[in-house]
């Protein structure tokens, strides 16, 4: 699986946990550990939990992918998901607002992830 593709099914595993303003941001060039962030929220700390569950069951089941490391899911205001080539950040709201990852790496491209295409 190319990174597009996991970053694409990681997409699509989100927006079915009803995951809520999915950006994938552009880093290969910028960072030399990864091709691309997935940025997304969860209304709630619970539903951030029910994002992370749904994409790591999905990527174990169906592609047999696990994450090499995965970080705040006991707190589950920011859970960072690292599947090398895709980092996943998933934030309520709140954290989201406060970290401002997106303007963080502000000059990388970056791509709203539609329902529809995710």
């Amino acid at each position: 699986m190319t990174p597009e593709q996991l970053a694409e099914t990681i997409a699509a595993q989100a927006a079915d946990k009803k995951a809520i303003d999915v950006v994938e941001l552009d880093v290969r060039g910028v960072l030399g550990y990864t091709d691309f962030f997935l940025v997304c929220s969860g209304n709630t700390a619970r539903q951030t939990k029910a994002i992370h569950d749904g994409i790591h069951q999905a990527l174990k089941d169906e592609h047999r992918i696990l994450p090499r490391r995965v970080e705040g899911v006991r707190e589950a205001s920011w859970i960072l998901m690292d599947y090398l080539d895709v980092v996943v950040h998933i934030f309520t709201p709140e954290a989201r607002d406060f970290y401002r990852l997106e303007q963080l790496w502000g000059e990388v491209p970056a791509r709203a992830m539609e329902a529809a295409e995710a």
